[in-house]
């Protein structure tokens, strides 16, 4: 008597033993082995995948992890996707915790939207469908030719405050810039804590960064009079004068004296911002700080900076691989995130509504 088979197999497009980590717990629960595959670099840096099993008529999931090494991690993404594509799966669904490139989602002076270049480049290679998390921007799902299913991890991250956080009744949530503070407002909310914001000259958001195409382009009129020489700018009223950005000194909107404070964002990268932050509630008689993030990167001197700071504790999710950072500074914490990746897999093979993982979930999560 033949066995049915699943419908579905699950692959790891990582050719590092550290991001092959959350494919494997994501497996585990969903009771499936991790597909048979080789994913290797050439001794030229070329991206090599080899699929050691038959994927024809099946619907594929790809997990694929971000680590430091990000281009070549989308490489193995790309060439993974295009050899089940050639090898006549039905469905490819990329599984891509943390959407790389998604800071780069605006057009900057005479740069490029990468994120919109990255997504044309993985439907191209023959994706249908991806699941991700807590993307930078939300409008970042419209660069998508297919379906995209942005999860959040707040329920997972305001379930380890209740229960690993001491006396968080006397917490307050803070928001590090003004453009965090809808984010800071849902987990307060959500939790019945006060709200924090901090403004002024330490903090610089993406809206404050001039994308250069305000200053009209500078034009030589020579059709006229030889001898007349016309002002190379034209003329601009006052009003319309653009004035350089002044921000006040740094200000905390809210009182956090004797109270636990918790930062909330979505990526914790370079954490000098984090870190100034920090410094800035200590003197204004915060016991402990503590950082929330769903992604944490934790580039370059992340964890001694993180160690040498007024901050109590980083939490961060498993979205990225950071075992190595752990290591440096034991003040950062990790939750895994695997069970509601587990679940929007097994939702989508067999074709349930998503609406129960958005339970709990406000609009400006």
């Amino acid at each position: 008597m033949n066995v049915p088979k699943s419908g579905y197999r699950v692959f790891s497009a990582n050719s590092t033993a550290a991001c092959t980590e959350l494919a494997k717990k994501i497996t585990e629960r969903l009771g499936v082995e991790l597909g048979k595959s080789v994913v290797y670099q050439e001794s030229n840096r070329e991206t090599r995948v080899d699929v050691k099993e038959s994927v024809r008529g099946q619907t594929i999931f790809i997990i694929q992890t971000i680590p430091r090494d990000v281009n070549t991690a989308i490489m193995e993404l790309l060439v993974m996707a295009y050899a089940l594509k050639t090898s006549c799966a039905k469905n490819i669904i990329g599984v891509i915790p943390y959407f790389p490139y998604s800071k780069q989602c605006k057009m900057r002076k005479r740069g490029s939207i990468v994120c919109k270049l990255l997504a044309s480049m993985l439907a191209k290679a023959g994706l249908t469908h991806i699941i991700t998390m807590d993307l930078h921007q939300k409008e970042i799902q419209g660069f998508f030719s297919f379906p995209v299913d942005n999860l959040r991890a707040s329920p997972f991250l305001l379930q380890y405050i209740q229960e690993e956080v001491p006396d968080y009744r006397n917490a307050i949530i803070v928001a590090k810039s003004p453009s965090a503070a809808k984010r800071a407002q849902s987990y307060a909310e959500r939790l019945r804590l006060g709200l924090a914001v901090m403004h002024g000259e330490a903090q610089c958001s993406e809206s404050d960064m001039a994308d250069g195409r305000h200053s009209p382009p500078c034009v030589r009129n020579t059709s006229g009079h030889p001898g007349l020489e016309l002002p190379c700018k034209p003329f601009i009223p006052y009003w319309l004068v653009m004035m350089a950005k002044e921000k006040p000194p740094i200000t905390v909107v809210g009182d956090v004296g004797g109270r636990i404070a918790i930062i909330v964002d979505d990526i914790i990268d370079d954490v000098e911002d984090f870190v100034a932050a920090a410094e800035i509630l200590k003197e204004r008689g915060a016991y402990k700080i503590y950082i929330m993030a769903t992604h944490g990167l934790l580039s370059a001197d992340a964890p001694r900076l993180i160690e040498e700071s007024a901050i109590d504790e980083v939490v961060v999710t498993n979205t990225v691989p950071h075992e190595v950072q752990k290591l440096q500074c034991p003040k950062i914490k990790t939750v895994d995130v695997s069970m509601i990746l587990a679940e929007a897999i097994r939702r989508i093979h067999n074709g349930e509504s998503m609406a129960y993982l958005f339970r709990n979930i406000t609009v400006d999560d």
